[in-house]
């Protein structure tokens, strides 16, 4: 469909069962950041763990994660089904709330970090072909971008949440674990009773095996240029811990430091609807560039501003360029992957995504060491430069197909 045929629309066209997607992911995202927000000081400080141990457990996790995502999404086309793979993935990270609270040992949490990150893997890849079923072409950016804004509104109203109930249960950890068990088990209700799985188009041909050579070759060109984009581009954007570390290396007081993975999240769940909405007004890959333009600007400016306010711009930058990214990218794969295939895609993309969140972070970590953190933003700006060419080479590959599903 042209960019100037595209038809008119408001917030309250995207679909129900978008909306309560990006609830559950909000109710979820507020659950695991109350925990998450709190847990390495907990482990250090109440259980003496070392901060190996910490490091050792996180890496489980995430790595954990991003495994299981492949096999859940290729599970979710094969059954043709992708609301109770998703239930169950939310389902297992509810169930481990209340371990965090109860356990008496350090083994116990880190098998229910476990577990909840298995429960993250499970869910990831059917939740965002769910949303790519529920949403018709002409509003699938609209309908990423709300999912993710929802999802990030949690991600800061967590922490946020955390802070306020450590002050008036006079910094009572388990209290406060106890209070995240609320938000994880009504994630999982509405999903089990306010989300109705789509009934699955007549003409989508069965997928008996869809991590197979055949049907990894059916994918197509155009959805691999975009996880080859993805990929370099998630090098360029590292872990937000080096935000904070940047932070508190320009003099930021500790007491502060937090605020400044809250004000990125922010600027990330205002921006990340709008981006979507234009997305699908004009061009994706065109907001794409801009987004990877942001990110660029942001990482000079964390590299050449060694003050609080620098560091602001950048985070807000940073933020920015997030929420003109993130559903972006999920709506292009949508836009390129054949239907049938979709969740298969979806853990293709985010197994990929997660092995290169891992080397980016490591590669910055690297660099940090040996060249301070200027030398780490503006590698990440290199990064991202490599990513746009990526995206400008493949910008008639992606756009052609994408037109073509439409």
């Amino acid at each position: 469909m042209a960019a100037d045929t595209k038809p008119a629309y408001s917030i309250r066209d995207i679909p129900a069962g978008v909306w309560a997607l990006g609830f559950v992911s909000m109710l979820m995202d507020i659950s695991s950041e109350m925990i998450h927000a709190l847990l390495p000081i907990y482990l250090v400080t109440v259980l003496g763990a070392s901060m190996v141990t910490v490091g050792v457990i996180e890496g489980i996790a995430e790595a954990t994660a991003s495994i299981v995502k492949i096999f859940s999404g290729a599970l979710s086309d094969w059954l043709g089904k992708r609301k109770w793979l998703a239930a169950i993935g939310y389902g297992l990270a509810a169930l481990t709330r209340p371990v965090f609270p109860l356990a008496p040992t350090i083994a116990w949490l880190v098998a229910a970090r476990f577990v909840d990150r298995i429960g993250k893997g499970i869910r990831g890849a059917p939740r965002d072909a769910l949303v790519a079923d529920f949403t018709p072409a002409h509003l699938r950016g609209a309908g990423f971008g709300l999912r993710q804004s929802l999802d990030t509104i949690g991600a800061f109203t967590g922490p946020l949440l955390a802070i306020a109930l450590m002050w008036w249960t006079a910094d009572n950890f388990k209290a406060v674990f106890w209070f995240a068990v609320i938000p994880a088990f009504l994630a999982l209700a509405l999903i089990v009773f306010a989300v109705r799985e789509p009934d699955r188009p007549k003409e989508l041909r069965a997928v008996r095996n869809p991590i197979s050579l055949t049907e990894i070759k059916n994918l197509g060109a155009a959805y691999w240029w975009v996880v080859a984009v993805a990929s370099v581009f998630t090098l360029a954007r590292f872990s937000e811990a080096f935000l904070v570390l940047r932070a508190q290396n320009v003099g930021l007081p500790i007491m502060l430091v937090p605020a400044v993975l809250v004000l990125m999240n922010v600027v990330y769940a205002v921006a990340a609807y709008p981006a979507g909405v234009i997305s699908d007004r004009i061009n994706r890959t065109a907001v794409l560039a801009c987004g990877i333009l942001l990110l660029v600007a942001a990482d000079i400016a964390l590299a050449l501003l060694p003050s609080v306010a620098g560091v602001a711009l950048g985070v807000v930058l940073w933020g920015l360029h997030m929420g003109l990214t993130q559903g972006l990218l999920a709506a292009l794969v949508a836009d390129t992957a054949p239907a049938e295939l979709r969740g298969t895609a979806y853990g293709f993309f985010n197994l990929l995504g997660g092995l290169a969140m891992l080397a980016a972070s490591i590669i910055a970590g690297a660099l940090w060491d040996i060249t301070g953190p200027q030398g780490t933003f503006l590698a990440g700006a290199g990064f991202a430069l490599v990513a746009l060419a990526g995206l400008l080479m493949a910008r008639g590959k992606i756009g052609g197909k994408a037109a073509a599903r439409e």
